[in-house]
């Protein structure tokens, strides 16, 4: 199971329900956005909450059908967050803590920087657990899983990063994996809410920017033996 098990059996059962959920819905999805980012997205949501102090039942439901909802995934956003809500009633999953989760899910994505801030901890905690899976060595995988999937190019200089985009512009714009690290991954480092969340991405961002720093040094034609002679050039600079 992907979620402890130190809850109620009544809230054990509405997690171990989600994750059959999420599993179904995504278990064949090939854009990032499969069922093992959830696993990995609910494990960094329970160490967020513990370390911050959120409930962790709230971040972990929110976290498993996150992106059942998204609106990547459905016709629209609206069917994708009604799919969940539909979900939640048939759990018997009422009142406040359905409105919590779907306020969470509501207001998760990027979309080019324009959601609004998360208003709860939990929606803060869990936000931070998604973008955290957008930064470091996994996300680059993502990167260019999810460009292949859109049909971008690996790169292209002449195709610039975009700045301010409306979310239609970010979803459906044409751009390329590299120039997606400049309109989003490397973005998120200074988007993260928590204190927990912000010690890991500054790790993780640093490991990204290294990567693309060296991805556009081969893409110019420079060898290992000329980047390591730069490297030593630079030493003698700094002695």
């Amino acid at each position: 199971m992907s979620t402890p098990s130190s809850h109620s059996p009544v809230k054990q059962r509405i997690l171990d329900a989600a994750e059959l959920f999420a599993r179904a819905e995504l278990g064949g999805d090939v854009t990032g956005h499969e069922w093992w980012h959830i696993h990995r997205v609910v494990r960094m949501a329970q160490q967020l909450a513990g370390q911050e102090g959120a409930d962790t039942f709230i971040c972990c439901l929110a976290a498993l059908l996150h992106d059942v909802a998204d609106e990547k995934l459905n016709d629209s956003k609206e069917s994708g967050l009604r799919k969940v809500k539909d979900w939640l009633e048939g759990q018997a999953v009422n009142g406040p803590d359905a409105e919590h989760v779907m306020e969470i899910i509501a207001n998760m994505s990027f979309n080019g920087g324009a959601n609004p801030p998360m208003r709860t901890l939990e929606g803060q905690v869990v936000q931070d657990a998604d973008r955290l899976d957008a930064i470091g060595a996994i996300a680059i995988a993502r990167a260019f899983l999810y460009a292949g999937w859109k049909g971008h190019a690996i790169y292209d200089p002449e195709l610039k990063p975009r700045e301010a985009m409306t979310p239609e512009e970010y979803r459906g714009g044409k751009t390329t994996a590299i120039n997606h690290f400049y309109e989003k991954l490397l973005k998120l480092k200074d988007r993260i809410n928590t204190t927990s969340g912000k010690a890991i991405a500054e790790e993780r961002h640093r490991y990204m920017e290294a990567y693309v720093e060296r991805f556009l040094q081969e893409w110019d034609g420079l060898d290992a033996q000329q980047l390591s002679t730069d490297s030593d050039n630079s030493a003698d600079l700094i002695i």
